[in-house]
């Protein structure tokens, strides 16, 4: 009978943020949102891992960093089962799923041309109106745009 080996495929975090269950296509979007190449912290990517509940997944770790929440919840706009574990002493703390805000401002381009965000030095600011199938409502020009029309800026 083969022996069975359990192995952590990324090293453990003493203190800090692990975000778990990212889908594989944007783990390297969370990165980017988040503005994790700016950090001095130890930081671990994991790409393509082994999931039981997914086919496959991505984590980020990030040493001795705690996101504010609503920083954290840019996320749900492209990964909305995002788990994110706040890690103490080896010790996972705090479980909870990100959620979308209410209201999502800078890190979305509106589609449109003609809105004053792309034709001025101005903050873009989206109103959440389907928190499920991630649509939104520019607060400028009022055009809606749907989840797979997102450009992040």
């Amino acid at each position: 009978m083969k022996e069975q080996r359990k192995e952590l495929q990324v090293a453990a975090l003493c203190n800090g943020t692990a975000i778990d269950h990212i889908p594989t296509n944007v783990v390297f979007k969370v990165v980017s949102l988040l503005g994790l190449e700016k950090l001095e912290n130890p930081i671990t990517i994991g790409n393509n891992l082994e999931s039981k509940k997914m086919a496959s997944k991505g984590i980020i770790k990030i040493a001795d960093k705690f996101f504010e929440e609503d920083v954290i919840n840019k996320i749900a706009l492209i990964a909305p089962n995002v788990v994110l574990n706040i890690i103490k002493d080896y010790r996972v703390v705090e479980k909870k799923r990100v959620e979308l805000p209410q209201v999502i401002k800078g890190i979305v381009k509106c589609n449109n041309p003609k809105c004053i965000t792309n034709n001025e030095p101005m903050q873009t600011r989206f109103n959440v109106i389907d928190c499920k199938n991630i649509e939104l409502r520019c607060h400028y020009c009022d055009l809606k745009i749907k989840k797979d029309e997102v450009i992040l800026k």
